[in-house]
């Protein structure tokens, strides 16, 4: 399981000499206080903790460089309670691997105004020493999220949880492997991509397995192993009667049990935190996993159909930034329309393989035919998507560099049964309209395999795409396609000129 907790950011106050001895001590009491408030926050999901004052370059390189050697420091946060001059800055900057968001506050929230002196001025210049800091990041063209306000405020904390969020994701990246268990569907571009950039640019590794790694690991399962899952099964799902013992497809349920404890087992032995599997590629596998590749999701694996490997880490990765939050991430893909005039819908689903942590209410466990890949019935979890605000991001290489979309929807319930479609599924109204959210989806080389997400938005994912140093396209309410468009041209400019 995902625990945030375990993870930390680090509060970095600037300073300088200058001031002497006494108001150094106010300034360190005075990040204590709001690094313990933060720290204390019941929004903010990893810890914050307060690191010394820094005052000279040594001291601003040397918390530099420990932050970067941290395991479990996945960012920091930084403010210039007073003036610190930023050429101290640029040898720490230099060598920061973390994150950075720049926090513009001040510790009092409102000026004393009958008590106003020059001394209160000299300790409370954020106003102009965030400015001077400021100023040196954007000379080394870094990377960083700035944010304003009081830090008591609701507003700014929310701010900082997103970052916080995205950040995490971000560290959890960082030396990920991913398996790709056989190879990409035949003849799809979208889901391919340069594996050795994304390395380089993204900190993980995907590497390919052939299916008998997993066979193998599949038939060492016992059967009290599976007597237990069976068991598991029928208490978590409703679990339809053919499957039951005494079913007249319980074998079949047995048979799934099996193989999500053979894969479950191959990715704890590999230490992966994501996945790939291809109907194409199933030699020795009696089904296409269905029910073992959704129970993995929700457990926080990610995880990519037909090979999709750019897919299964976006889904790792917003997972990570979206646990504790209310809701739930999946694999997803928009498969059919709904063109009605007045209600014009997306129909998302896949074969077997959505997360039931996006389920409203209990899922059930059915068998049913599939259709391709030549194999026996796969047992699913099959159930209806809770309506709500939700996003659909997709991580796409364009050749030159990695572009993240993100398009804004509203799910809805269904206006009718779908007695026939044995899937788990999701309707959904792409904003701002669905002509509108399409042709631009598809403008921008928009994959049809997404993560979809009940608990993250927009913000969380603009964040990510600014620490992984990419581009990120939004799709939202206030779209216009011809300006869309034109965003699409600016960016190929700008990223060619950069060579990012």
């Amino acid at each position: 399981m995902i625990q945030l907790k375990t993870l930390e950011a680090w509060f970095i106050t600037g300073s300088q000499h200058l001031y002497g001895e006494e108001t150094l001590q106010q300034v360190a009491a005075h990040a204590q206080t709001i690094a313990a408030s933060l720290d204390a926050a019941s929004n903010i999901p990893v810890r914050i903790v307060w690191k010394p004052v820094v005052k000279t370059p040594e001291e601003i390189y040397r918390v530099c460089q420990e932050a970067n050697t941290t395991p479990g420091c996945i960012g920091i946060i930084a403010w210039m309670h007073t003036f610190s001059p930023a050429k101290m800055w640029i040898g720490g900057l230099k060598v920061l691997q973390r994150p950075l968001l720049h926090l513009h506050t001040q510790f009092n929230r409102d000026i004393p105004w009958g008590d106003i002196d020059m001394d209160f001025m000299n300790l409370n210049q954020s106003a102009h020493g965030d400015r001077e800091f400021g100023f040196m990041q954007s000379r080394m063209r870094m990377n960083r999220r700035v944010v304003v306000g009081h830090w008591q405020e609701q507003d700014l904390q929310q701010e900082l949880e997103t970052w916080l969020r995205a950040a995490a994701g971000w560290h959890d990246w960082q030396g990920a492997r991913f398996a790709r268990i056989g190879d990409n569907m035949r003849q799809v571009a979208v889901t391919e991509g340069d594996k050795v950039e994304a390395e380089l640019k993204f900190g993980y590794s995907v590497n390919g397995y052939g299916i008998g790694d997993v066979v193998a690991k599949v038939n060492a399962v016992s059967d009290e192993a599976i007597g237990r899952l069976v068991q598991e099964y029928e208490q978590a799902y409703q679990v339809a009667a053919p499957l039951r013992k005494g079913g007249d497809r319980h074998d079949s349920l047995r048979t799934a049990a099996r193989i999500e404890l053979g894969l479950r087992a191959f990715l704890e032995e590999g230490n992966f935190k994501g996945f790939t599997d291809t109907f194409e590629d199933l030699h020795g596998l009696d089904q296409l996993p269905g029910i073992a590749v959704q129970r993995l999701m929700a457990d926080g694996y990610g995880f990519g159909g037909e090979g999709d490997w750019k897919t299964a880490a976006l889904v790792r990765a917003m997972k990570v930034m979206g646990s504790g939050l209310p809701g739930g991430s999946s694999f997803m893909e928009d498969y059919t329309y709904h063109f009605d005039p007045e209600n014009r819908l997306v129909l998302g689903a896949h074969m077997l393989e959505i997360c039931a942590s996006i389920a409203d209410g209990k899922a059930s466990c059915e068998v049913h035919p599939l259709g391709i890949g030549g194999k026996a019935d796969p047992v699913r979890l099959v159930f209806n998507v809770t309506d709500g605000p939700a996003i659909n991001a997709s991580v796409i290489d364009m050749g030159n560099r990695f572009r993240l979309l993100v398009n804004n929807v509203q799910a809805v319930k269904p206006q009718h049964e779908l007695p026939k479609l044995p899937v788990a599924r999701v309707l959904w109204k792409p904003l701002p309209d669905m002509r509108t959210a399409c042709a631009a989806w598809i403008q921008a080389g928009g994959a049809h395999h997404t993560c979809y997400s009940q608990h993250l938005t927009a913000a969380h994912m603009q964040d990510f795409a600014d620490m992984a140093g990419i581009e990120c396209v939004h799709i939202d309410e206030d779209t216009k396609l011809q300006q869309f468009r034109n965003e699409l041209r600016w960016n190929e400019a700008y990223y060619l000129l950069n060579n990012r």
